[in-house]
């Protein structure tokens, strides 16, 4: 279902995007909702041969904060994250470059996740955005991860299930929780959260609507059919080890290996 999200739109003020995806970025966290994926990330990570995450509609960073901490290639070493997006968040970046030089980084200009540069390699990454694209951009995502031959995860929280929709009330209150904890302090933020609670209202509009935008496990299956992948590995299903169950789709090159399409999760 195709249906209307605020801070996906062209037209929605920079400045009001990245509180909600400053907020958004936030209360992901605090649900822990990626935790019970981790692990499966950094398989795939590790099983592609990559050494750099390339992470796409990252906006307010999404769970890297924590989770790039548990990233880690061959022998143990921490990998690299490039945090990129369609409408960069100048808020992020500005925090991570006033930060100690790491491993994650924001990429200032704009990348669009259908056409990802060529010089942006590495190991292709999308939380909670994969249903912003219709169904033929989405397989677009996967094609052009293919034919750049790079691995890809995919890992969304939303669902279309009632007590999934039913739990996006937690994305309002958790905007009017972390507030005040959000880096870098902005009153303007406070502003639009407790006088006039714009941020909340969207955060909870748009996980419904992400929720209902959502593609099934099935869904994906068939999307991998239509790319045109020989010598990829695919996985898809559900992890149901953090606060609520996540969807996921990962594939990465493997050395004569046939496309696999798990049936069941």
């Amino acid at each position: 279902m195709q249906l209307f999200e605020f801070h996906d739109q062209p037209w929605f003020p920079a400045r009001l995007r990245d509180y909600v995806t400053d907020a958004l970025q936030s209360v992901l966290n605090l649900g822990g909702l990626y935790r019970g994926s981790a692990s499966r990330l950094n398989r795939a990570f590790i099983a592609s041969q990559a050494s750099r995450v390339v992470d796409l509609c990252s906006g307010g960073s999404g769970p890297w904060p924590w989770l790039h901490e548990t990233l880690r290639g061959e022998r143990g070493r921490l990998a690299e994250v490039c945090l990129t997006d369609l409408y960069p968040n100048a808020s992020t970046i500005q925090r991570l470059q006033q930060s100690p030089a790491g491993t994650l980084t924001y990429w200032p200009e704009s990348v669009d996740a259908t056409g990802v540069p060529a010089r942006l390699v590495g190991f292709r990454t999308i939380f909670s955005s994969f249903h912003h694209f219709p169904r033929r951009e989405a397989v677009g995502i996967l094609q052009d991860a293919v034919d750049h031959h790079q691995g890809i995860g995919v890992f969304e929280a939303a669902r279309r299930h009632p007590v999934t929709i039913a739990l996006t009330v937690f994305m309002f209150l958790g905007a009017l929780v972390t507030a005040p904890f959000i880096r870098p302090f902005r009153f303007h933020r406070l502003f639009w959260t407790y006088l006039l609670p714009v941020i909340p209202f969207l955060l909870f509009w748009d996980g419904v609507m992400s929720c209902l935008r959502a593609y099934s496990s099935q869904q994906l299956r068939e999307m991998i059919k239509s790319v045109d992948a020989e010598g990829y590995f695919w996985e898809v299903g559900e992890d149901r080890g953090g606060f609520a169950p996540v969807t996921y789709l990962v594939g990465y090159p493997i050395a004569s290996s046939p496309v696999c399409v798990p049936t069941a999760d």
